[in-house]
């Protein structure tokens, strides 16, 4: 008899969670509702809120509209978005997530407290071009310093002061080494501060999925192909089970994969919806 399990770890964080809640009291009302980039990095669930009325637009034509109202998404935005609101008469209902919220004051307050006498690196560790990082580079005028991997570091100015944060979703233990060889070659006049910003409701799903992923002959990790955290899980996945396979939809299942397979687990990230899982496991039921 096979064994289909689901990941009970997996699937939308509180901050995703919260912006779908909010989308779908709105759209109830019957109101027109536009969404700014997409709700969530999952086609399949952008595609049911679309089934339900949610509009979503880029940046150009939010600047275009004028007197509608607009679901900022969990990843937040940078101040420029509250200012064309303003400007626009553009109702906003914000979703992002509180924890990001958190972490674009602690940015804003660095930047604005930084004495003009001082030069000091703001540096994120993130996704250049993610919505997220995007957000929290607005908090600085758009001076912080974006470094994706550990490579990028030796590009900073030593001889010059460091605060150092990072996207939420990122992984803890580049992190750490970031700090640790900053830590190293930062010049004794100049000064060092790091903030681990990282969500631990992300951070904590790796070593729970690795261990879910090493319990299974078979591993389908539910992810859309746009999602950073999901890219992270994935590889933490294949690391402990190399017969770990990314789908986006139960589509995409390769039926020759479950042959004489026992044990099949199914599990996703912090975008990947519950139902999308639950559907993917009835495909491989019936087979």
């Amino acid at each position: 008899m096979r064994k289909v399990e689901i990941d009970q770890g997996s699937g939308f964080c509180f901050g995703v969670t919260a912006a779908i809640q909010k989308a779908e009291e709105e759209l109830a009302k019957g109101e027109k509702l536009y969404c700014l980039g997409d709700i969530v990095h999952n086609g399949q669930e952008c595609e049911r809120l679309k089934q339900m009325g949610l509009i979503t637009i880029n940046h150009e034509e939010f600047a275009l509209l004028k007197n509608a109202k607009v679901l900022l998404r969990a990843h937040g935005e940078p101040p420029r978005t509250y200012e064309i609101a303003r400007e626009n008469h553009i109702e906003i209902i914000d979703a992002t997530c509180p924890v990001v919220l958190r972490l674009q004051k602690r940015i804003k307050q660095e930047y604005d407290t930084t004495p003009s006498d001082r030069e000091k690196q703001i540096v994120i560790y993130g996704k250049n071009g993610h919505a997220e990082v995007l957000g929290l580079v607005g908090q600085t005028c758009g001076k912080a310093i974006v470094i994706e991997k550990l490579d990028e570091v030796k590009s900073l100015d030593f001889s010059k002061d460091i605060r150092l944060y990072s996207q939420t979703t990122k992984s803890l233990d580049e992190f750490r080494q970031i700090v640790a060889y900053i830590k190293e070659h930062i010049s004794p006049s100049a000064t060092f501060e790091y903030y681990d910003t990282i969500c631990r409701q992300v951070a904590n799903r790796m070593p729970n999925i690795q261990k879910f992923a090493s319990a299974h002959d078979l591993v389908f990790f539910v992810c859309g192909h746009k999602s950073s955290n999901g890219k992270i899980l994935f590889q933490e996945c294949k690391k402990v089970n190399p017969n770990s396979y990314q789908i986006d939809q139960p589509e995409e299942i390769n039926k020759d994969l479950l042959k004489d397979t026992q044990s099949i687990g199914i599990c996703g990230a912090t975008s990947t919806p519950k139902w999308l899982m639950e559907a993917c496991k009835n495909v491989i039921m019936k087979e």
